[in-house]
């Protein structure tokens, strides 16, 4: 799951599966497609199983002899929606009306049964945690047990035959899909070992590039300590926060290893060393990252520091952190692809909403590395991009698209913050006409700013003034010609006079 931030992220609809052929051919199997493209990189994950209820994508039917797709017939007058709204229609139900309707029809015994419903059927009810048992709907099954229809309805099983959907076909592939070793291998971010602090604010922090920093947790007890056996030691029964609902750490570890899904649930916590102060006490800020602004506030900032665990391909999809705040992230084990663009680029396939208050975006982060991310090969301004591993920082600066997927079974901290590099930019997104909807982290959200401001004036008095100078000043000179280009013509080289 994704930390707070300003930006609401909804789901876009998902891409009909590509044939990647020509016209004249468009009866080819999806499946030998996917042969085709295994040799370019494309490949199922080892303990991949084959889809739960057959559900084959619709590329197939065009092979199959008989034009029968029982998707279709099952759903009677309804076959004329899409897939994403039949289910859309389904979400409004119960677990007893969804176990009662998957016995009317295959076709709604393949939709009633897409974990995904039974999912949030999960979270929603069970906000004091639950106990994962292989699947969603086992989960709330063996945690409800409304009725004994409910609780044996649908076991089976059963696969359906000449069922073709690729919405919910793409959902399985991108559960069970290996992230593709091109998708990886482009490493073009900065890195650095071992700068001091006045060479990272001038070639990094104040030009608002990212970094990825090496050496820096060397002295942290968490990065050596800290494994799944510890951390559930030293928390036992604390509940810490996993999407909508609170988890002890040994049920979400049960979950994550059992967990096979496009979108994994993430532990997400901002308040974990008030909650287990040992955990606060294994690790220090590195030193690039001390100073940090909205400490006035004290108890009153907003929420600036999680503990993050996720299994495999767990993860955030793009979004820009919270209250344009910059941050950093430090791998304490696993290993985390990173893909970054600048604050004047959207990622492809990404439509922020003309406020900002909402971003659309692919299902899942798969899904938007199979869609979309070989068209970043072609554009003038690529993303930064790196795999973060143990032991290693990275700094997001403020205003950055970024997207982060767990490679491995991973453990990090992050945080974010406000220093003078960045003060100028916070202080103008908090005053923002609808700032209300756009601030995250605090339930005062209408009066941060006038909080902030003020707090910075007693305990820094003339800080803003300057820097509001400097800035200025700095536009001043940007803009203020030399006298080499007040005498050429600066598109023809040429001079304006002569000699």
């Amino acid at each position: 799951m994704q930390k707070c931030k300003n930006l609401l992220v909804k789901p876009t609809k998902r891409k009909r599966m590509k044939i990647h052929k020509s016209v004249s051919r468009k009866q080819e199997s999806i499946h030998r497609v996917a042969e085709e493209e295994i040799e370019e990189g494309f490949c199922l994950k080892n303990s991949a199983p084959s889809h739960a209820h057959g559900v084959q994508p619709l590329g197939n039917l065009y092979l199959n002899p008989s034009p029968h797709n029982s998707r279709n017939t099952g759903l009677g007058n309804l076959q004329t929606l899409t897939d994403e709204l039949v289910l859309e229609i389904l979400g409004f139900l119960g677990g007893t009306h969804l176990g009662v309707l998957s016995i009317v029809s295959k076709s709604f015994y393949v939709f009633c049964n897409h974990e995904p419903l039974w999912r949030n059927l999960v979270l929603e009810n069970y906000d004091g945690g639950f106990l994962y048992n292989g699947s969603w709907r086992s989960t709330y099954v063996a945690t409800y047990k409304p009725s004994f229809a409910v609780s044996n309805i649908g076991s089976l099983g059963l696969k359906v035959r000449d069922f073709y959907s690729d919405y919910l076909f793409q959902s399985w592939l991108c559960a069970n899909l290996e992230m593709k070793p091109e998708w990886l291998e482009r490493d073009n971010i900065s890195r650095r070992k071992g700068i001091s602090v006045d060479e990272f604010v001038l070639n990094f922090e104040e030009p608002n590039k990212p970094v990825l920093l090496e050496g820096c947790l060397d002295n942290w007890p968490a990065l050596e300590k800290w494994d799944r056996d510890y951390l559930v030691e030293i928390c036992g029964d604390t509940p810490f926060s996993v999407g909508p609902v609170e988890m002890k750490l040994a049920d979400f570890f049960r979950y994550s290893d059992q967990a096979r899904e496009e979108r994994p649930l993430y532990l997400f916590d901002p308040k974990f060393a008030e909650k287990v102060s040992k955990l606060g006490s294994e690790y220090n800020v590195p030193e690039y990252f001390n100073e940090d602004l909205f400490g006035v506030l004290g108890n009153e900032r907003p929420d600036y520091r999680w503990i993050i665990i996720g299994p495999v391909g767990s993860g955030s999809s793009f979004h820009i952190d919270p209250n344009s705040t910059s941050a950093w992230n430090a791998v304490i084990k696993g290993s985390k692809k990173w893909v970054l663009f600048p604050p004047d680029v959207v990622p492809p396939g990404v439509h922020p909403s003309p406020d900002g208050a909402e971003v659309a975006c692919p299902v899942s982060i798969v899904e938007w590395f199979m869609n979309f991310y070989n068209a970043t090969k072609k554009w003038k301004k690529k993303p930064i991009e790196c795999v973060c591993k143990a032991g290693e920082v990275i700094f997001v600066p403020n205003g950055w698209w970024h997207l982060v997927i767990n490679l491995e079974d991973s453990i990090a901290i992050t945080q974010n913050f406000v220093s003078r590099r960045n003060l100028l930019n916070v202080l103008d997104f908090l005053k923002r006409p609808n700032a209300s909807t756009l601030v995250s982290g605090t339930r005062d959200r209408i009066n941060l700013y006038d909080k902030f401001k003020n707090a910075i004036e007693a305990s820094f008095p003339g800080t803003i003034d300057q820097l509001i100078s400097k800035t200025e000043e700095r536009k001043a000179q940007q803009e203020k010609k030399s006298f080499w280009e007040s005498v050429t013509d600066s598109k023809a080289g040429a001079f304006k006079f002569s000699f």
